[in-house]
């Protein structure tokens, strides 16, 4: 079988094999490049393997190329990468590899393409196709890849065990594989991922969130969190997330079970948004009920506070799996602690004081909010979902109207503290809080508008109140 090239990729396949000639080394495109071309998926990153020195092919290739391309070299992988015309392409000699137990960094010696095929993850990643004169395009398939491909199925090109011993992370890598392009992992392999769940605890935090967010990322992450759930995997990863698996039931009484909830709530909010970070409200947002947990006699089951437990929970998780500690940590923290609150409002003879702390609290995250309170109608009565979504579109409409006339989206109050302390000649104090909390508390109830000079005027019968004098 040949590969069927595009006119661009033929011109710089074409650079590539000629550059390989000139060195006498036999030249090959190999793993997730040709998979994805062979399922018709857009990819920008080529890997090229050559029976040789892959620096010195690079390097070749550049000078060959129009404007020449920088090579970035990384000597100590024995690797160069250049970008030429939208495409990232990366050259490497044909390596073999061996591990040790405790590690899943390999040591590497020079090989041929066939050692370089069997240390691949997949047999679907394990495809070369020919860039030498003798068979260019020629596909190279030693593990039935082609056939995977058509079957839509994920195995390993070795014994699953060892693959997965050798390099934990190919546990992570499958399930993100059969989620992005909708495969089944073959019994066989999965098995195995089970069998050598533990050996994920050798990967580095980094390497499995980055696995992690493309699962996310995917259009149905629902399917990669079962699959890592009934692999073990989940368990040893997030386990705050596996622990929302289950239902108990006592005197009859049964509450729902929130890991199912929590995947239906994440495809729901995926189907409008793409944002990882908002994806990840969506999971985490009731990562608190199950230490939240109580059975009351009269009232069944109940989870108080977990919007607030589960804001505390999340620097830890962030911090634990090396994600960003930055503001998309605290923008995930904000929306689970917020995620209760549009519900509330979903009640009659709702206060415009009640619209007011809302856009203060949530400011430019109350559209994603509201994305998340309407993902989380998981109910299967279709008209409990269509009360629930007028219910909302009513709350957005109050949203609009009082964010329209009180402009409290990110708002700060108009006094400021050097304000205060220059108008009652005061340093730095306790009497300071206390009159801007006044103030800001006053235009939130609509006792006052939001204007500087109404809250001027407050100020100083607040500060009068505390004993204060101030310049008028």
């Amino acid at each position: 079988m040949v590969f069927n090239l595009h006119p661009r990729e033929r011109e710089i396949f074409q650079k590539i094999s000629e550059s390989a000639a000139s060195l006498g080394y036999p030249v090959f495109v190999v793993g997730g490049y040709v998979r994805d071309r062979l399922l018709a998926r857009p990819s920008k990153d080529i890997d090229i393997v050559c029976v040789g020195n892959g620096i010195d092919l690079a390097q070749e290739v550049a000078s060959r190329l129009w404007p020449v391309p920088r090579v970035t070299v990384f000597s100590r992988f024995g690797t160069a990468m250049l970008k030429h015309n939208g495409l990232e392409i990366e050259f490497v000699g044909a390596r073999k590899e061996s591990y040790r137990s405790d590690s899943r960094k390999p040591a590497v010696e020079e090989g041929t393409l066939e050692d370089d095929q069997n240390r691949r993850d997949f047999t679907i990643n394990a495809l070369a196709v020919s860039l030498n004169e003798l068979d260019f395009g020629a596909i190279i398939d030693p593990f039935g890849g082609l056939l995977h491909l058509e079957e839509k199925i994920i195995r390993t090109p070795l014994a699953p065990g060892k693959t997965f011993s050798d390099d934990p992370l190919r546990m992570m890598r499958a399930i993100r594989f059969a989620t992005q392009l909708g495969f089944q992992i073959h019994d066989e392999t999965f098995e195995a991922i089970k069998q050598h769940k533990q050996r994920i605890n050798i990967v580095s935090k980094e390497r499995v969130a980055i696995e992690l967010n493309k699962i996310i990322e995917t259009p149905v992450p629902s399917v990669g969190f079962k699959l890592l759930f009934n692999s073990g995997l989940l368990q040893l990863v997030l386990p705050e997330m596996a622990a929302l698996q289950g239902v108990e039931i006592r005197n009859g009484i049964g509450h729902k079970d929130n890991f199912y909830h929590t995947l239906q709530v994440l495809d729901n909010l995926c189907k409008k948004s793409d944002d990882l970070w908002l994806r990840w409200s969506a999971i985490l947002h009731d990562i608190a009920k199950p230490p939240t947990k109580r059975f009351h006699a009269e009232q069944g089951w109940t989870f108080h506070g977990h919007e607030a437990v589960g804001a505390r929970m999340v620097p830890n998780i962030f911090r634990r799996l090396r994600l960003p500690m930055d503001n998309k940590m605290k923008y995930v923290q904000k929306l689970v602690e917020l995620h209760l609150r549009p519900i509330s409002l979903t009640k009659e003879n709702i206060t415009d004081s009640a619209i007011r702390r809302l856009l203060f609290d949530a400011g430019d995250d109350i559209d994603d909010l509201m994305l998340l309170c309407e993902a989380d109608i998981t109910s299967k009565n279709p008209a409990k979902v269509q009360r629930y979504l007028e219910n909302y579109e009513l709350v957005r409409q109050r949203l609009e109207e009082v964010e329209a006339k009180d402009r409290l989206r990110n708002w700060q109050p108009p006094i400021t503290g050097e304000e205060i302390m220059e108008v009652f000649h005061i340093a730095p104090s306790r009497e300071v809080g206390i009159i801007k909390n006044a103030i800001r508390e006053a235009i939130l109830e609509g006792e006052i508008e939001n204007n500087h000079e109404s809250a001027f005027q407050y100020m100083l019968e607040e500060g009068r109140k505390l004993g204060l004098k101030g310049d008028v």
